[in-house]
């Protein structure tokens, strides 16, 4: 061995790591997010094709405003500019989505600044929000301006003038499928609800996308939608009043329940966030199984009828602690030795 390969073999490798999400197989933070957007076009398209120029408005503003926001935080923190990574555009997206097309147009700016300026930006930015901005923003929203917030014009209505306070959500919980709706209507999305979680067929086009790419892992959204028809098959409400559930009662409520409300989103484009999410398969499984817990509990028991905005942001602060109990032991030591301090 030459001496300059003794030089190579003995000189160390210095590995620089950022804040996640990582680059993995050239991936970067702007690809992960592009890819996210693209992801969420075919829901897009569909909100607005359903609620017209107003959902349009909505996710436009709030996509904006998010990027302004950022932009000015980290111009006034003295912090670089990273408005091209995508990543405020992708909040103020999925923000977007999970608005009601009948909002007023300062709900989403609100919301936007909450999210970017309170969750993400105060935190550190990118990479260290320990909850998801634009689910938190939601909540928020819901606490400050509920009645606002629940009220969901009908698929198709362009005036806005009848606002329509049910969703398909709070009828299959009220234990009846809405009227002169059908499984199929739930599944493509020709209800009333928020901009992007009505259609489950566009959410899972968008899903396969993200699959593909590797961008999101299956665990966490295969955990979330199993725990729920699981539990949602098992003990279904008692639909059109029928107390003893059949075989077919109990898998259309079970359908009822996967189709309707924010589930699919929040289960393949939120609880698989990067930041806020495991980064082991065993924390994942275990992570996305507490949301699909949460998610039935909070919509039997609770006050809202949607729950998987609330289940997702309590897992998000137990993150840390799944990490550490599925954390894989060190290579060479058996999973009973202690750690030497």
């Amino acid at each position: 061995m030459d001496t300059k390969q003794q030089d190579i073999a003995v000189t160390p490798k210095l590995l620089t790591v950022s804040p996640s999400p990582h680059a993995r197989r050239g991936m970067t933070t702007a690809t992960v997010m592009k890819d996210v957007l693209i992801a969420l076009l075919p829901a897009t398209v569909w909100g607005i094709y359903v609620f017209g120029l107003r959902a349009a408005l909505v996710v436009l503003i709030s996509v904006a405003c998010s990027v302004l926001f950022e932009m000015l935080t980290q111009m006034l923190l003295k912090r670089t500019v990273t408005i091209a990574d995508c990543s405020a555009a992708v909040t103020g997206l999925l923000l977007g989505l999970n608005l009601s097309p009948a909002v007023p147009l300062y709900v989403p700016v609100v919301g936007s600044a909450f999210a970017i300026i309170v969750v993400k930006q105060l935190f550190g930015g990118i990479g260290k929000n320990v909850m998801n901005p634009a689910l938190a923003a939601r909540v928020f929203l819901m606490l400050a301006w509920t009645e606002g917030m629940t009220q969901y014009p009908a698929a198709y209505d362009r005036s806005f003038d009848a606002v329509a306070s049910a969703t398909p959500l709070s009828s299959v919980n009220g234990g009846a499928l809405p009227e002169g709706m059908g499984l199929l209507d739930l599944f493509l999305g020709k209800t009333g609800g928020c901009i992007g979680e009505i259609s489950t067929l566009m959410l899972l086009i968008g899903g396969v996308y993200l699959l593909v790419r590797g961008v999101i892992r299956w665990h966490i959204p295969v955990a979330v939608l199993g725990t729920v028809a699981v539990l949602t098959f098992a003990f279904p409400m008692p639909l059109d009043g029928v107390l003893t559930a059949s075989l077919a009662q109990r898998l259309t409520f079970m359908t009822a329940s996967l189709c309707s409300g924010g589930l699919m989103m929040g289960a393949i484009f939120m609880a698989t966030d990067y930041v806020t999410s495991p980064v082991t398969r065993v924390g994942r499984l275990i992570y996305g199984v507490g949301i699909g817990l949460l998610v039935v509990f909070i919509r039997y028991f609770g006050g809202y009828a949607e729950g998987i905005s609330f289940a997702i942001l309590i897992m998000n602060a137990l993150v840390w602690y799944l990490d550490m109990a599925a954390k894989p032991r060190t290579f060479g030591k058996s999973r009973r030795e202690k750690k030497k301090v």
